[in-house]
């Protein structure tokens, strides 16, 4: 990783704490910074989707397979901007779909890296087993939806915590002679 992708993901990191604590310091409006991150973040990544299959994956093999993903994305994105008005459930849905979907892949991804003897099997499982617990705890607390803004918020700067000492991490060279 070049020093400025390191700059930037710290960067990222620190923005993203930041507004862990705004959302968390104040939950009725961190409820509505919460569907409208969200549903930017799904638009977003979307159309950069559909942009990248547009200039270059249209030529690559299964690169058809960007472009739908980017459409899925950018309808979810689209009907999440329109549920800020419905109950809280519909989103905290959403939350749990996402915490318990990547922690689960998270602990496929350590058990594969036990396979191949990598050091990193304790810090993927430990990333798994946070957002499988935060799935759990959005679950129990789907009634509540300061509750549920105050977990989404520590699942977010969890992860923004993971980027950065990621992005700290020195990268290994591997150099064929």
């Amino acid at each position: 990783m070049t020093k400025f992708k390191r700059f930037r993901e710290i960067v990222k990191g620190l923005i993203t704490i930041m507004a862990a604590l705004l959302m968390a310091s104040e939950p009725q409006i961190g409820y509505l910074m919460i569907t409208i991150l969200l549903s930017i973040y799904l638009m977003l990544m979307g159309l950069k989707n559909i942009f990248f299959y547009f200039t270059m994956a249209m030529h690559m093999v299964d690169g058809k397979t960007l472009l739908y993903r980017g459409i899925i994305l950018l309808d979810f994105g689209l009907l999440t901007f329109t549920l800020t008005d419905v109950p809280h459930y519909y989103i905290l849905i959403y939350l749990i779909i996402v915490h318990a979907f990547s922690g689960f892949v998270e602990i496929l991804r350590a058990y594969e890296a036990r396979k191949q003897g990598m050091k990193l099997l304790k810090f993927k499982m430990a990333h798994g087993l946070v957002d499988l617990t935060l799935a759990i705890l959005c679950i129990i607390c789907i009634g509540d939806m300061e509750t549920a803004v105050i977990i989404y918020c520590v699942g977010l700067a969890y992860s923004s915590v993971v980027r950065i000492v990621s992005a700290l991490r020195r990268t290994k060279f591997v150099y064929i002679q």
